[in-house]
């Protein structure tokens, strides 16, 4: 059997190896004029597939051995959260899509209202204290 098809499937690994770093799965931090630094995290999915074969041509000297085949592949990169580094805290802010139940927008707000009744309990702890 022809050596071409194990050639082709380096040469594609070796092209979708220069597509691929770390940036494309934990992006570069970016940092607002207000101090807060977000930096993107990706998910990537990548496959390929391919065939091929050797014929035997009658009008072709036995020698000769045709091959066709082919092989292709591709990469998607879907965003996944972010990470929100502000005042030495760090939070993930998922990519997800649109809540669809009632439910499911009541458990999306759960760190909101969190949030708000911690700072909430912390501004009350402050005046008791003085």
């Amino acid at each position: 059997m022809s050596q071409n098809i194990p050639n082709m499937m380096e040469n594609t690994i070796a092209k979708i190896r220069e597509m691929m770093d770390v940036n494309t799965v934990v992006g570069d931090p970016i940092t607002t004029p207000d101090g807060v630094t977000i930096i993107p995290v990706s998910k990537v999915s990548v496959g390929f597939g391919g065939g091929g074969a050797d014929y035997v041509s009658k009008n072709l000297n036995k020698q000769d051995n045709p091959f066709g085949g082919g092989l292709g592949g591709g990469v998607k990169v879907s965003p996944v959260a972010f990470l929100v580094v502000k005042e030495g805290n760090v939070r993930m802010l998922p990519v997800a899509a649109p809540a669809n139940t009632t439910a499911d927008r009541l458990v999306e707000q759960v760190p909101d209202v969190l949030d708000k009744l911690s700072a909430f309990i912390d501004s009350r702890t402050k005046k008791t204290e003085e």
